[in-house]
């Protein structure tokens, strides 16, 4: 299932993620949750990761990276926490954030997966077990690769800048 390709260093023009749930079980997560649900500052670790690494770099060559997440009110604990602490770090390395909110509206993704799509060509779906604990990835065949850039422009079509809607909804 999982892929031995690094994506992330491969796409050429864009790199888009739907995100769709509302917990990610990150077991090297957990210390940087529970400080902030503890109302602690957000630690320079965590601030410079390697994801913010991989994001600046390929944002600083004129790649666009860029996700919208699903969500409804009221947010989880974990999604607090990914919206303020890592949407925030992320956007100051160049990542570009889109929030749907179906809170009040159908979900027109219902049942979409998590994935990736790398310049309009490459789908990489995302699994994870009744946990929320990532359990690898799969890398689809071309013909599928239509219907998931239909998924990314009705995410986009009906999301909103996420520098909007938190400041409508953010803690």
């Amino acid at each position: 299932m999982a892929s031995s390709r690094n994506l992330f260093e491969e796409f050429e023009r864009e790199a888009f993620r739907l995100e769709t749930l509302d917990n990610y079980n990150i077991p090297r997560g957990s210390d940087d949750l529970r400080a902030f649900l503890a109302g602690e500052e957000q630690p320079e670790s965590y601030r410079q990761s390697s994801w913010v690494t991989t994001v600046r770099e390929a944002t600083t060559s004129g790649k666009r990276m860029y996700r919208v997440h699903v969500l409804a009110r009221p947010l989880t604990d974990y999604l607090r926490f990914e919206l303020d602490w890592g949407y925030h770090r992320n956007a100051a390395a160049g990542e570009e954030f889109f929030i749907l909110d179906t809170t009040d509206q159908p979900n027109p993704l219902m049942g979409v997966p998590d994935f990736w799509l790398f310049d309009d060509a490459i789908v990489n779906v995302m699994h994870y077990d009744e946990t929320a604990a990532f359990t690898g990835s799969e890398i689809l065949a071309d013909d599928r690769t239509a219907e998931f850039i239909a998924y990314r422009d009705t995410a986009l079509a009906q999301a909103e800048p996420f520098v909007d809607w938190w400041a409508k909804h953010g803690t």
